[in-house]
């Protein structure tokens, strides 16, 4: 008999959580076991239902749900989806929420959008997030000191990132220095989110992070994040390197696509570096493939870091990883490895 994926769902709104009850249960691979009005109310009920996933509203009374899961990530590791309003505050904290230790988002419909159209991908999300590899949260590392006299080699630096990628992400860019590679990312994340991730990046990192732009340089000291569901993001341009957002159709399900960006670098040959963190899927194998392919290095999140190891195990079985490495180590490694090398006198 098929073991179905057990959710609780924890909303404010009754009408809210009778939706979400609809959407999942439409999934035969999906039982819901509750549905609850507030934390205090979810504590009880994680204890009776002994669910495999939760999903989390924001903006709750008694409690709101960015307190309960960092509580909730203290005592009792757990995957949890966070159902989230697109306002600037629900997006802020929701970013806080994936940095605490929930593994994925999904936006809740504003006016003009549809429930289904909104939760289309709730489903497949739920089920991703019972397969995360769940740890108890280890007490914060201390950024690496600062790299006064750094200065990169030329080469452009490209990571991709999904499932659990907003905690990854914050780990490597928190070693990058102010002078650090021309940096571009894929996240796979809902659009309303992505400004607030660039923002939390750029409050993490000593070099300048921002949601890309068409036309935008690649520059040193300069960090570019794909728009979330918008379009894609590739390097263009020849003497003049700059980001160009392509108006594409998904790829790999993806929008933006990390294969779309890892093979527009591939064509830099040994001027590119390739990063590939935690997430679901196979999204930038064969590019990190092609970018190997052309002289570039690159780097795998292993398996015991990786919240989901899916797209960095992918990447590594076509033999487009050059080295596996532990999440804490990825960021200084890249920086290492871009760092100028001064000619002996």
């Amino acid at each position: 008999m098929m073991k179905r994926t057990r959710v609780l769902i924890v909303d404010d709104s009754p009408t809210m959580r009778a939706i979400l009850k609809n959407t999942l249960e439409a999934d035969p691979e999906i039982q819901v076991v509750g549905a609850v009005g507030d934390p205090i109310e979810a504590r009880q009920a994680v204890k009776d239902h002994n669910p495999d996933v939760l999903t989390l509203d924001v903006e709750m009374p008694r409690m709101d749900g960015l307190e309960f899961l960092e509580r909730l990530m203290r005592l009792r590791p757990m995957p949890v989806v966070m159902v989230s309003s697109r306002t600037t505050a629900g997006a802020d904290a929701t970013i806080r929420a994936l940095e605490s230790g929930a593994i994925d988002v999904v936006a809740k419909p504003t006016g003009g959008e549809g429930m289904a159209e909104a939760f289309a991908d709730l489903g497949a999300k739920v089920k991703s997030a019972a397969r995360a590899r769940m740890r108890q949260r280890a007490a914060a590392v201390a950024a690496p000191p600062a790299l006064t006299d750094y200065r990169p080699d030329g080469r452009i630096v490209c990571i991709g990132s999904s499932t659990g990628g907003v905690e990854a992400l914050l780990a490597v860019i928190s070693a990058f220095p102010a002078e650090c590679p021309p940096t571009l990312i894929v996240q796979h994340i809902p659009k309303a989110f992505t400004p607030g991730l660039a923002k939390r990046l750029d409050e993490a990192c000593a070099a300048r992070v921002e949601e890309a732009v068409d036309g935008a340089p690649l520059e040193t000291g300069r960090v570019w994040l794909a728009p979330g569901g918008l379009t894609h993001l590739e390097i263009a341009g020849t003497r003049g390197l700059h980001c160009r957002l392509l108006d594409a159709a998904p790829v790999n399900g993806h929008r933006p696509s990390v294969d779309i960006l890892f093979n527009s670098a591939a064509r830099l040959g040994k001027k590119a570096f390739g990063v590939i963190l935690t997430g679901m899927g196979r999204d930038g194998a064969a590019g990190m493939l092609a970018m190997r392919k052309a002289g570039a290095d690159t780097i795998g999140q292993d398996e015991a870091t990786s919240i989901i190891y899916g797209m960095p195990r992918a990447a590594f079985e076509l033999g487009a990883v050059g080295r596996q490495l532990p999440l804490h180590t990825i960021g200084r490694e890249v920086i290492d490895s871009c760092r100028l090398k001064r000619r002996a006198a």
